[in-house]
């Protein structure tokens, strides 16, 4: 697994965005440019420390991005705008993901199994650019990302 970081249109979108959905009292999670098919998308993932998003949140953030996206115009040809929650278990895929999430419960799957072991839960107690480290039931685990296939939130339904 590698960190992702934002390409030039995600970052430019990154700067316009985020103070707007900061004021709507929302973090942004990610944002994602992205081709699928003939159509362009940009996602934009929100998060809250006290809630979980619903679809409301979404309909509340959208309308002051696409205000500020019209009158900005930082992307040249046409896209489709998605707002969305990051979800109960949303992928760590930049280093600000690994450093909000220190402390929390993530699953981590192996992209082969290391001691017979190809997924894991644990609390994320440390993490740098090599590997992350996980408090589990049997102990702690260092994972070197490159043996990672993802790395998630996680999320114990009852």
């Amino acid at each position: 697994m590698k960190l992702k970081k934002f390409g030039s249109t995600e970052q430019r979108v990154y700067d316009l965005a985020a103070p707007i959905v900061t004021e709507l009292g929302y973090l942004v999670w990610d944002i994602r440019y992205e081709k699928e098919g003939a159509s362009w998308y940009l996602r934009v993932f929100i998060d809250s420390e006290t809630d979980v998003i619903s679809i409301n949140d979404c309909e509340k953030v959208t309308g002051p991005i696409s205000d500020m996206l019209d009158e900005k115009d930082p992307i040249a040809q046409s896209y489709i705008l998605e707002v969305s929650s990051a979800g109960l278990e949303a992928d760590l895929i930049r280093e600000s993901h690994f450093d909000a999430c220190l402390g929390s419960k993530v699953r981590a799957r192996l992209i082969r199994p290391m001691e017979g072991v190809r997924e894991m839960a644990g609390i994320l107690t440390d993490w740098n650019k090599e590997r992350i480290v996980l408090e589990t039931e049997n102990g702690n685990a260092e994972i070197p990302f490159s043996a990672l296939a993802f790395v998630k939130l996680y999320f114990e339904f009852e």
